[in-house]
């Protein structure tokens, strides 16, 4: 049996050292955050929330954020299972390949895809269909989508991996298809782990700056996400809607980490 955590011995001065490490870096953290949010007067802050280029920051945040977030789900759902699942070749390559973006800045990350959908062939060949990405609101969702898709993919194939092929095996044996074991059996047993996936690759998409930057450009009220007007208003100077852009994303980060950790227990998908 596993350790009763509550019933663990008197403090000793190991743990005791230990402990204060962690509520000392604890309240290091809380200090600096709480720092950040207070430093305004209430009513400027309020009035640099209800800005304009705030607003506008927002909304643009929101409706990106959401349709990568989408497009993520809708691609690392099978990637993430043939990566659990299946056996063939090259699948240690492609589980790499998926990873690779992880590893890149995400400023490298922007440069690439700049390239991709700028000077290449490839590029020229959307522009000449009058589809542009590069320094447009197409580009944010285009970036949002490189950078966060292994995020999402890893969390989905770690929700994969918990369940036991045997459940699959059986609903096959009473008359299922393989679609059908993977959409009545597989998919509400993942459920959790995909809330949680879905949940930090939005928030993440909402965070996204390096890749936003290079690809789409910081334009003022045009691909004016939450983290370039924050990037735009420290560069100028005016600091309440620097201050004000960092307070959404500080909110949006600290809810979206509570949904996470509440539907990441992979002990909970059963």
């Amino acid at each position: 049996m596993p350790p009763n955590r509550d019933a663990l011995p008197h403090p000793t001065p190991f743990k005791a050292l230990f402990l204060a490490a962690l509520f000392g870096l604890i309240a290091y953290m809380v200090v600096v955050i709480v720092g950040l949010v207070a430093y305004p007067p209430l009513p400027a802050l309020l009035e640099s929330l209800a800005s304009p280029e705030i607003l506008f920051a927002v909304e643009l945040s929101l409706v990106t954020s959401a349709i990568s977030t989408a497009l993520c789900v809708t691609a690392a759902v099978p990637v993430a299972y043939s990566l659990a699942r299946f056996s063939f070749p090259g699948r240690r390559i492609a589980n790499t390949i998926f990873n690779i973006p992880l590893a890149l800045p995400p400023l490298v990350a922007g440069v690439a895809l700049l390239i991709f959908y700028g000077p290449s062939a490839f590029g020229q060949m959307l522009s000449a269909w009058g589809l542009d990405v590069v320094y447009t609101p197409l580009g944010i969702i285009v970036a949002q989508f490189f950078v966060n898709l292994p995020y999402m993919v890893r969390v989905a194939r770690s929700a994969f991996e918990t369940i036991n092929p045997r459940y699959e095996y059986v609903a096959r044996t009473l008359g299922c298809t393989e679609w059908g074991a993977f959409r009545q059996v597989t998919l509400p047993l993942a459920r959790n782990g995909l809330i949680a996936g879905l949940v930090i690759t939005w928030s993440k998409s909402i965070g996204e700056f390096g890749a936003v930057l290079m690809l789409a450009g910081a334009t003022q009220m045009k691909t004016e996400t939450l983290p370039i007007a924050l990037f735009l208003n420290m560069s100028t100077g005016d600091l309440d809607l620097a201050i004000a852009a960092s307070v959404i994303l500080i909110v949006i980060s600290v809810a979206s980490l509570s949904v996470f950790e509440r539907y990441s227990d992979t002990r909970e998908v059963f």
